[in-house]
């Protein structure tokens, strides 16, 4: 690990902290594996905001797989590719009750053999569920390690692996965090705001228009 790296990571403590924390709202297990579900392609604010009204009305993990599939739909609707959503919820309340007794299992492999269960899914519930160190790349994490330069790799789980190299285990929970707030209020997608950020001075800046 070079000491730019070093230098990054030190900025970022200083900007965020190094208290874990998760974005997204939820009280048993098998919620926030839902809750991630329905985070792909949607804003952590808007799922929370659905999400708090569905767990109530589906307070357990039986009344997801026994749901009606068309009123899960529109209960879901604001998240986004609500069909294939309510599908995969559904259907994997139902592997979880008939194959895990209705917990979740911490391999990767078990865990993305669910429906709707990628790589980023299942490392947000081995993070905050099982509290095993684990490198969550979604599309915050994915553009702000490669503007900072610490990865050339384009394919999130080819990102995810190049990271784990990279970065001490000890601090890949923190990483998915600090990239996640970095890249919500400061390096946007469309137009970073570099005049701004507190990591401009020792940030290369691959791929920004200047």
């Amino acid at each position: 690990m070079n000491i730019k790296i070093e230098q990054q990571f030190e900025r970022l403590d200083r900007e965020y902290g190094k208290e874990i924390r998760i974005f997204l709202k939820y009280t048993k297990p098998y919620e926030l594996l839902i809750a991630t579900i329905l985070s792909a392609q949607c804003t952590d604010k808007r799922v929370n905001e659905v999400t708090e009204r569905l767990f109530i009305k589906y307070p357990s993990l039986v009344s997801f797989s026994e749901a009606d599939l068309a009123v899960l739909e529109q209960d879901i609707h604001p998240c986004g590719f609500f069909k294939t959503k309510a599908r995969h919820i559904i259907d994997t309340a139902r592997i979880l009750l008939s194959e895990y007794d209705g917990n979740l299992p911490y391999e990767i492999e078990k865990l993305t053999a669910l429906p709707g269960v990628g790589r980023k899914t299942a490392n947000v519930i081995r993070t905050h569920i099982f509290n095993i160190p684990s490198i969550v790349v979604d599309t915050h994490v994915k553009r702000v390690s490669g503007r900072l330069g610490w990865t050339k790799e384009k394919d999130p789980e080819r990102i995810e692996y190049d990271l784990m190299k990279k970065i001490p285990k000890k601090r890949w929970c923190l990483v998915n965090q600090d990239l996640i707030e970095l890249g919500r209020s400061i390096c946007h997608s469309r137009k970073a705001e570099c005049e701004k950020c507190f990591m401009c001075d020792i940030c290369p800046r691959l791929g920004v228009k200047k």
